[in-house]
């Protein structure tokens, strides 16, 4: 398999109910990571993109949280409607869905 020329990494921290922090999985981060994974499948991407679901990015308060690499961008909010905006526009045509950038002062 040729290395993949963007990896996109999805939180899918859990804390238990009421943690100061939150969490990813409270926001239903499972739905909008397998949708990640239906959309990689769905559009054969495996030589473009590396899907990855991981453990906390960070910035819990604006999950679910989604970091693509090599450029560094962290969009959070992310619903499983996003997903393929985020597929179309920035995993496969190099433009960052700004609406969804996360703020510089989390990211």
């Amino acid at each position: 398999m040729p290395r993949p020329q963007k990896h996109v990494f999805i939180c899918n921290q859990a804390r238990p109910a009421g943690h100061p922090r939150g969490s990813c999985a409270e926001k239903d981060c499972k739905a909008v990571t397998d949708e990640f994974f239906r959309q990689w499948q769905a559009r054969n991407a495996f030589g473009q993109v590396s899907v990855t679901y991981s453990g906390c990015l960070g910035p819990c308060s604006i999950g679910p949280s989604v970091l693509v690499y090599p450029e560094n961008v962290m969009y959070g909010n992310v619903t499983v409607d996003d997903v393929s905006e985020i597929f179309e526009k920035h995993l496969l045509g190099g433009e960052i869905v700004t609406r969804l950038q996360a703020p510089t002062d989390v990211w």
